[in-house]
């Protein structure tokens, strides 16, 4: 009857949520927040933080949520994690592959949110989409299968394309085999393709000249907190260089990219409340299978096709979502 009993206590405690856990020691529950570009507020954070409150979960007053960013430096991710750790997060919101390594180094217990992941099963992060093991579940983005079909659109556009350059971030972390998936992409829809690497700002302006000196004639832009942190001036030296450059993200073909494609971003961090929420009420990661965007957008920037001298075909206007002018 004993032995029952401790072992039942035991089986109780270990089903304990981590919410209870949190308010056991008299404190509210407390989210890491971990991005690689800008700190809070975002439109994207904030989108996080209002489907947060729309699960119940209220900063301020019933959940703490710690914001660290890197400002693009990848180096700094360790130490941002670090400090998580030390302020007792009880889960970790990592919002792309950099932050989400550091995490995975950093613990194997707490669990991690993935966001804006690419291709998790091959990075290590989880076993497999329907069953993640681990400490780590959220959102993936099957990245190869979304840049063919970016290159595709690229190819309607620009019917006479056939070089393209992949520009991507040595610097970073896991995103070499990213690059190269890229290149397999390009491959597959009938284009070449060239790996032009630029790991900071300064490392832009002499990639580009390349691009334009060995007639290049178009450029598909990986994402990367970096890249997306000096949006402004890619899409300055595309429009200098007269060179077709397709984005993953609004804020891509805001910045001045001709083109985008990729899922709803805002939809992605809404969606990191849902596991959010569920971890808090006690769910295991390795019980919540990690989900792939639904929604994809195709966004133009009209004014950009004006200045390099393109007009884009009125079928490939008529299905894009949005058009910036």
């Amino acid at each position: 009857m004993a032995t029952r009993l401790v072992a039942t206590i035991a089986a109780l405690l270990l089903a304990t949520p981590v919410i209870a856990d949190a308010q056991a020691v008299g404190r509210v529950p407390r989210i890491g927040f971990l991005a690689g570009s800008t700190p809070h507020p975002t439109a994207r954070t904030n989108a996080f933080v209002t489907a947060l409150r729309d699960y119940g979960h209220v900063e301020g007053q019933n959940v703490a949520i710690e914001w660290r960013a890197s400002g693009g430096r990848t180096e700094r991710l360790p130490d941002l994690v670090a400090e998580l750790l030390r302020l007792r997060v009880d889960v970790i919101v990592a919002v792309d592959n950099p932050s989400i390594s550091a995490a995975q180094r950093a613990t194997k217990t707490i669990p991690i949110v993935m966001v804006l992941a690419t291709d998790p099963v091959d990075m290590g992060f989880v076993v497999s989409l329907p069953r993640p093991g681990g400490n780590i579940t959220g959102i993936s983005q099957q990245l190869a299968e979304v840049q063919g079909k970016a290159l595709q659109l690229l190819k309607e556009t620009i019917p006479t394309v056939s070089r393209v350059a992949i520009l991507w971030n040595p610097a970073e972390p896991g995103r070499r085999p990213q690059a190269r998936a890229a290149e397999e992409a390009a491959r597959g829809v009938g284009l070449s393709a060239q790996l032009v690497g630029a790991a900071n700002a300064a490392e832009l302006d002499s990639v580009f000249t390349t691009m334009a000196r060995e007639r290049l004639d178009a450029v598909l832009v990986q994402p990367s907190q970096p890249n997306l942190l000096h949006r402004k001036r890619i899409g300055e030296l595309a429009a200098k260089y007269r060179l077709p450059t397709m984005g993953w993200n609004l804020e891509m073909v805001e910045a001045g990219c001709l083109m985008s494609y990729g899922p709803n971003t805002l939809s992605l961090y809404r969606r990191a409340a849902y596991y959010v929420d569920r971890l808090l009420r006690g769910a295991r990661p390795a019980d919540l299978p990690v989900e792939q965007p639904t929604k994809f957008e195709l966004m133009i920037n009209a004014k950009t096709a004006r200045t390099i001298g393109l007009i884009i075909p009125p079928a490939l206007v008529q299905r894009a979502d949005q058009i910036i002018d």
